[in-house]
């Protein structure tokens, strides 16, 4: 249960940041100085050359490597590695003013000025070319240097391009996934609605505000197509450095829930994950509720590879300058926030940025050095007690956890449901769903694999599919192989409603999981924000809930058919009526919420299955409120990580268990004291 380290030349914890020397080129004693502050901070490697194309190719066709080559030497001498990056996410204005094809057009077909950033079309040839032919030699040059540790794929890939080459593209893509057939597509898009029937390929068009928007076939598919080209475009920048270095890795960094690209597409291409976290600490609500979605997101990116440990690529070592409100991290959070990554599988803890600019949009983001340009800030003696916290975790590196518990979250089944115009416009709330439903199991130290509908099921004892509203092609008949091999499997209301196409199924919801489920249903009332019914518990139901909860926004109008009823509805035209099933099914048994509830009632209800299923906590105790205990292992030790998200102290009760402190290097047993926004990483010997 142990990965090998991103690079083996250098087997520890990464911390460092982007690092952007190309601002700098006239200022050498800046970059001299850099380097000073960097080992004072106890940072190894740096991200390299990001946004730096047109310092490297300030004309067409003529380099310059120079400075890039003093920097890497710089880093070298000093025992710092670069995660050197390719430039494609900015090109260099001269290439947009020569070749106007490569930049992006807009959903109304109206094409971008030259300027920002990710402003360039995936498809062009011309951009894939000079990428491609940038990257070659930068991997030429750099092959053999001993700074190169990993390669660093662009920068955020995200947007959209509907030029005329995008459209094209677009129709290729079709006709490939239809098999040259348009009776079969328009079969799939439904496009008999509205008279919308395609007679010819050249008369599709990519979504537009000008024009459709409301075939839901054509919108999916077209998000679909976004992925898929984005995809291979990150194919063509990775060919030359793949020939060139083989054994160097590559990555892109993700960002987190963004909802433009699939990444579970992306993930088999990539070699180690990498994301960018912003969380808004200390905001409106309690910073333990922010740290759970976090985490649903870390576990994401270490699911995306099953299990392989990933990287925190950018995270702000103080405050950001584009939220609404960019408030400061209070004491104890920098070092809380960077060891929570490490927690849930990251091996690195990495900046956005390593020193402020003077000028541009960003010049007031956090960054480790500030435009003071020393160390005597609070924030730079916050990152260097995180570089020095790293350096006694060389035991974690490639460690991982393989969970009891997954739950789904699906990009496409998202995308399907922001798109369909009902049963709300507002609210329908997927993400903040699936989040939802993992809080119960982080708040009692649960290790969770968040994953998609085309993942393996088998090794979990607990499967959960909130708002399963698309299921594609095979998915329900896996799910009840799960549960008649003796898994239990959770639903909810807004589940299995179309397929992969955004047809609805025929015969009655939850469509291919009613056999599964035992019910269907028959309606769903979509109530006011102000509206409110209760559920009310069965008396003497198997599953021994006491109380009565809220039900808001959402009550699915179910009829049990196999399914046996553990609660049903309090008030309204459907009181009486199921709120929560069970249907026992082969070895196991499949739950049915048909309410969306409060988090009382997700609380209760997970707590009754962890205990009923036995499922494994990462310490055996109960965790105060804010306090989360995260699991590492390497099959023969356990490292546990104790993390106080409360602005309070907290005690953790370790009962009689005895643990190594990993950083103080006593061992510690019975209560122990957790300050506020503080944290303990213990180790057991298993």
């Amino acid at each position: 249960m142990k990965y090998p380290p991103i690079n083996c030349k250098y087997p520890h914890m990464l911390h460092g940041g982007d690092y952007n020397p190309d601002q700098w080129i006239k200022n050498p004693e800046i970059l001299d100085e850099d380097i000073r502050l960097m080992k004072l901070a106890h940072c190894n490697v740096m991200s390299v050359g990001i946004f730096a194309w047109d310092a490297l190719e300030p004309e067409e066709g003529k380099f310059q490597f120079e400075w890039l080559d003093n920097i890497l030497d710089k880093l070298a001498d000093n025992n710092i590695y670069a995660i050197l990056a390719t430039p494609s996410g900015a090109r260099p204005l001269w290439l947009a003013q020569k070749y106007p094809e490569v930049l992006r057009v807009r959903a109304n077909r109206v094409r971008n000025l030259p300027g920002e950033r990710h402003n360039h079309c995936f498809t062009s040839p011309i951009y894939r070319e000079k990428t491609r032919l940038i990257n070659k030699m930068l991997a030429d040059r750099y092959k053999d240097h001993p700074a190169l540790l990993a390669w660093h794929i662009s920068n955020e890939y995200s947007g959209e391009c509907h030029c005329p080459l995008c459209q094209d593209a677009f129709r290729t893509w079709l006709k490939q996934k239809y098999g040259n057939d348009l009776d079969k597509l328009n079969y799939a898009w439904w496009t008999a609605f509205w008279g919308h029937t395609y007679t010819d390929w050249s008369q599709i068009q990519s979504p537009a505000p000008n024009g459709d928007t409301k075939i839901h076939g054509l919108n999916l598919d077209w998000m679909r197509f976004v992925t898929h080209q984005t995809l291979e475009f990150y194919k063509n920048e990775i060919a030359p450095l793949k020939e060139i270095t083989p054994n160097i890795p590559v990555t892109t960094n993700f960002m987190g829930t963004f909802e433009g690209l699939n990444y579970w597409e992306m993930a088999p291409y990539i070699d180690v994950i990498s994301w960018d976290n912003y969380p808004q600490w200390h905001g409106n609500r309690p910073d333990w509720e922010l740290a759970s979605d976090v985490s649903f997101v870390h576990d994401i990116n270490r699911s995306l590879k099953g299990g392989k440990p990933f990287m925190l690529m950018e995270s702000t070592p103080s405050m950001t300058n584009w939220q609404p409100v960019s408030k400061l991290k209070r004491p104890g959070m920098h070092l809380l926030s960077s060891i929570h990554a490490i927690a849930h599988g990251s091996d690195t803890v990495q900046y956005f940025q390593w020193r402020k600019g003077r000028g541009g949009s960003e010049k007031f983001h956090g960054a480790v050095v500030d435009h003071c340009g020393h160390e005597n800030t609070r924030v730079f003696n916050d990152v260097t007690e995180v570089g020095k916290t790293l350096e006694k975790l060389d035991d974690i590196v490639g460690t991982t956890v393989k969970p009891e518990v997954a739950i789904i979250y699906d990009w496409e089944n998202r995308w399907a449901i922001d798109d369909a115009l009902g049963p709300r416009r507002e609210k329908k709330d997927y993400l903040l769903t699936c989040q939802s439903h993992y809080r119960p199991f982080w708040n009692r130290g649960i290790s969770v694999d968040v994953i998609d509908m085309d993942a393996d099921f088998s090794n979990y004892k607990l499967l959960i599919a909130p708002m399963l509203y698309m299921v594609r092609p095979g998915v329900a008949e896996r799910i009840e192989k799960f549960v008649k091999d003796g898994g239990t499997f959770i639903t909810t209301y807004w589940s299995g409603i179309v397929d992969e196409n955004d047809l609805c199924f025929l015969g009655g919801f939850p469509g291919p999981l009613k056999k599964v489920t035992g019910i269907w249903s028959e309606e769903i009332d979509a109530l006011y924000d102000d509206d409110v019914n209760f559920i009310v518990p069965e008396k003497n139901s198997t599953l021994e809930l006491n109380d009565e909860y809220e039900a808001k926004e959402l009550c699915d109008l179910i009829h049990t058919e196999t399914a046996h009823v553990l609660a049903r509805y309090k008030s309204d035209f459907y009181a009486g009526r199921p709120a929560l099933t069970v249907n026992e099914y082969g070895k196991g048994k499949a739950y049915y919420i048909a309410f969306r509830n409060n988090n009382d009632f997700l609380d209760d209800f997970y707590e009754i299955l962890v205990d009923k299923l036995s499922i494994k906590k990462s310490l055996d105790t109960k965790l105060p409120l804010g306090v989360t205990a995260q699991l590492r292992t390497d099959g023969e030790n356990k490292f546990i990580f104790l993390l106080n998200f409360a602005p309070q102290k907290n005690i953790v009760d370790l009962k009689q268990v005895e643990f190594l402190d990993i950083l103080s290097g006593e061992k510690v047993s019975r209560k122990i004291e957790l300050p506020g926004y503080g944290l303990r990483i213990l180790k057991k010997v298993l």
